[in-house]
């Protein structure tokens, strides 16, 4: 497959090759998770109302899928990710922390994670457009605009170097074996759910397809890096930066060269809108109320800002950096679970309700967006 890859970049460049491997993939993780309905916001809700249901089962199934399928390709020697940004680079604790817990907050606000507010707007659902483009937008301006010095000062609260001090195998004295076991015992967790919630079909496919989209992004990339001569940063699954990139490419720079995650991107929004018309579930949907549409801003806008912070979004970060037992992402995504339950339980609240006294009923959301 290396020669194949290589022959592949010497005819139409690494640009090009890493631009169709990221549509591949992007289609396939936007077509299976739209069907599974693979989606954080709603998993964790689950978990702390204590329903261990199907929406918990599926993120379980994705985050085992892709733990185990990374934690294998680096046994075989297929994938070399010592030298990741999420490993090998200084991280920032505190960023991981503070922005998992902005994330958290934000995707029940806006009711999806970055990634499901996309395959929600292939789905007709104008709510998690206005969302999705808001949150790219923030994330830009975190990244490399009016909140960047914001962010720089949080993430140097508490910093770690990188190797094995970033590394949560290395620091707890493990190796990859012991991840691939870790990831069998999540699996079996997952499995277990999924059985006892009577999922469908598409809810067993979906999430481990899903999974693999994780595993074989990471793959991908370290491949083509390993054919190419010119230098690809490998890197895997992510929606914040790529969600960023295309805002400027957009409005300011059209010309600018194309890569994985120019390709995934298009190709995730693609792979759900043919999963929802397989599924017949393509409805245009739009806000019920100014309050709702003021929420959903909000949320988006913590969504973007944690995201940079933390490193990565819920699949950026929270699968793709947990797969590789990044300690920022660990982190990260433990940040995502907590401020996520404490807004659900805010919003739960009548009492510590956002609406207008007029309007005091309870905002108990359905876990389904």
């Amino acid at each position: 497959m290396t020669i194949d890859l290589a022959t592949l970049v010497e005819r139409h460049g690494t640009a090009g090759v890493l631009s169709v491997g990221g549509a591949v993939i992007g289609l396939l993780f936007g077509f299976f998770a739209q069907r599974s309905r693979f989606c954080l916001r709603a998993a964790v809700i689950e978990f702390w109302r204590g329903k261990f249901a199907e929406k918990l089962s599926v993120w379980l199934l994705a985050f085992a899928t892709a733990l185990i399928a990374v934690q294998g390709l680096i046994l075989a020697g297929w994938l070399d990710v010592s030298g990741v940004r999420q490993l090998a680079n200084r991280g920032s604790l505190s960023g991981a922390l503070v922005g998992g817990l902005l994330f958290g907050v934000g995707m029940v606000m806006t009711r999806g994670c970055a990634s499901r507010l996309l395959i929600l707007s292939a789905n007709g659902n104008l709510r998690a457009l206005l969302s999705g483009l808001v949150f790219a937008v923030t994330a830009q301006a975190t990244l490399a605009g009016s909140l960047a010095p914001l962010r720089s000062e949080i993430a140097g609260w508490w910093t770690v170097e990188g190797g094995s001090a970033r590394n949560l195998l290395a620091l707890v004295g493990a190796g990859h074996w012991d991840g691939l076991v870790l990831g069998a015992l999540w699996l079996a967790v997952a499995l277990y759910f999924s059985w006892r919630s009577g999922n469908r079909a598409w809810m067993w496919l979906g999430g481990l397809c899903t999974g693999l989209a994780v595993a074989l992004a990471w793959w991908f990339n370290h491949a083509v890096a390993q054919a190419s001569f010119d230098v690809v940063p490998v890197g895997g699954l992510t929606f914040s930066g790529p969600s960023a990139e295309w805002l400027m490419r957009v409005l300011a720079n059209p010309g600018a060269s194309f890569g994985f995650d120019s390709g995934m991107l298009p190709a995730v929004f693609v792979g759900s809108l043919l999963g929802a018309l397989v599924g017949r579930e393509f409805k245009v949907e739009g806000f019920k109320d100014g309050y709702s549409m003021a929420r959903y801003i909000a949320g988006a806008m913590a969504m973007g800002f944690g995201s940079m912070l933390a490193g990565g979004c819920a699949v950026g970060a929270g699968m793709t950096g947990g797969a590789i037992f990044s300690l920022t992402a660990w982190l990260a995504l433990a940040g995502m679970w907590l401020g996520a339950g404490f807004m659900d339980r805010w919003l739960a609240e009548p009492i510590h309700s956002l609406q207008p006294v007029t309007q005091q009923a309870p905002i108990v959301e359905q876990l389904a967006p």
